[in-house]
């Protein structure tokens, strides 16, 4: 009987104290958001928070901070010394409860999409993936898309094929890991080389709470829907496998003189970024068949590790060879705040974290440099942080006037980004997609189309101009 009057309350106390802080949330919201955001959460001055659309990232996380740190270049003001984290947080509670009662829904991938060049029409070209990361093409009929839970997809004259290729690497599928990139050999029509980069975990570790993991680098071929013949390219030392899960990265590109460049990103520890012994915090350089070119910078330097090409990359999230100069760009996550667009070289160092201009996620201080000698400037970046990923140059013919023009996708902002590249600065920015999901992947196909990679609707979208 004592237990149960125990037990009653605390049901008593529990049920009161969510309502106390559902009614404060709402009381605060009144005080501090509704002005612009309407008593009523539909929007006045500033966008509903009930509809079902987040132009500023839709995850909890994401929205905390916008109300914490603001978004001062649009005139949202920071509450960071005007609100405590406990009443943000009620805020948020009934932000979201009062989204749930509302039955907002998130709108249908739309149809049309216009931009300042072009009138363009919307297609799922697949959907009802899982967590879908990168998309290649075999040729104009065939493409490839990875899921992140491991699994490699076919996409054949338009119908995703039912069943994935057996027997693809097993990957680590924690926090940020799995199956990332997918490459196709620009020789394929003569090789058949497919790459992938995916977490590759130790296993029977001793002493270790859990398996330590890195990036790791393969190809392979598909015979009968099948991963065949398989070479590891790349797989660092596994002294320096972390246990952490996240910043993996990992893109692949090839440039015209046969050399194959991915990066990996920093795992977690920002300061082996800056450490010649590590793979991770880097970009890395080999030929195709793996095999180390002889003039990497840091080839012959003691204790380093021979593939290294450039350091200092957080988390290189999207990687693109130029169609007519054949250099490096990359686009790379800051923490919160200093995104960055890179031109990579050869033995530069990009700076992370002795310089950077984000923040870490809680707005204390990584570095108080956002500039010093040794250390390479962004060709452009992004504050607040918009979440990069997904990068290629325009190389086809259905948009002429964007022929080598760049295509940037964002996570956070669920967008693609146009910029007008001249030499090695960004002349124009463009949104020409917004809210249709969170961007992953964007890449040109065969067609001369834009394929958009998607999470949550996790699907691939295909954009073409629509004809007068």
């Amino acid at each position: 009987m004592k237990f149960f009057r125990l037990f009653v309350l605390a049901s008593f106390y529990l049920f009161f104290s969510c309502n106390a802080g559902a009614q404060d949330g709402q009381a605060l919201y009144q005080q501090h958001c509704a002005q612009c955001h309407g008593a009523d959460l539909n929007g006045g001055n500033a966008t509903s928070l009930v509809d079902g659309i987040w132009q500023f990232g839709a995850e909890d996380g994401y929205i905390y901070r916008n109300i914490k740190f603001g978004i001062s270049h649009l005139g949202m003001p920071s509450y960071e010394k005007t609100l405590s984290d406990t009443e943000i947080g009620a805020i948020l509670k009934y932000i979201r409860g009062s989204e749930k009662n509302a039955g907002a829904e998130r709108p249908s991938i739309v149809k049309e999409l216009e931009t300042m060049d072009y009138f363009m029409n919307v297609e799922v070209f697949a959907d009802k993936l899982e967590i879908p990361w990168a998309i290649d093409f075999i040729d104009a009929s065939t493409a490839l898309i990875t899921e992140r839970p491991g699994r490699l997809r076919v996409v054949k004259n338009g119908a995703l094929q039912k069943e994935a290729v057996r027997n693809t690497p097993e990957v680590l599928h924690e926090g940020q890991g799995g199956l990332l990139d997918v490459a196709v050999d620009p020789d394929y029509s003569q090789n058949g080389w497919i790459y992938l980069a995916h977490s590759h975990a130790l296993s029977n570790v001793v002493g270790a709470e859990r398996p330590p993991a890195m990036t790791r680098i393969v190809r392979g071929k598909i015979r009968d829907n099948a991963w065949v013949d398989q070479q590891v390219l790349f797989e660092a030392p596994h002294e320096t496998y972390r246990t952490t899960r996240h910043h993996y990265g990992c893109r692949i590109v090839f440039d015209p003189w046969g050399y194959l460049y991915f990066a990996i990103g920093e795992r977690g520890t920002d300061i082996h970024a800056q450490d010649l012994a590590r793979p991770n915090g880097k970009v890395h350089r080999i030929y195709k068949d793996g095999t180390v070119p002889a003039d990497n910078p840091w080839f012959d330097a003691e204790n380093s590790m021979p593939s290294l090409y450039s350091l200092g990359n957080r988390n290189i999230q999207g990687m693109a060879i130029h169609p007519e100069t054949g250099q490096l760009w990359a686009t790379e996550h800051g923490p919160m705040g200093g995104d960055e667009l890179n031109l990579i070289e050869a033995g530069k160092n990009y700076g992370w974290p002795v310089i950077t201009y984000g923040l870490n996620y809680n707005g204390s201080i990584v570095s108080e440099y956002t500039r010093k000698p040794g250390y390479e400037q962004p060709v452009y970046y992004w504050k607040p942080s918009n979440a990069v990923c997904g990068l290629d140059f325009y190389r086809g013919d259905l948009f002429k006037k964007w022929k080598n023009k760049l295509l940037v996708g964002a996570l956070k902002y669920e967008e693609v980004s146009l910029l007008d590249i001249e030499g090695d600065r960004v002349m124009h920015e463009e949104v020409i997609v917004k809210g249709q999901g969170r961007v992953r992947d964007v890449s040109t196909g065969p067609d001369g189309a834009i394929y958009v990679v998607l999470n949550k609707p996790d699907a691939v979208i295909r954009l073409t101009p629509k004809l007068d």
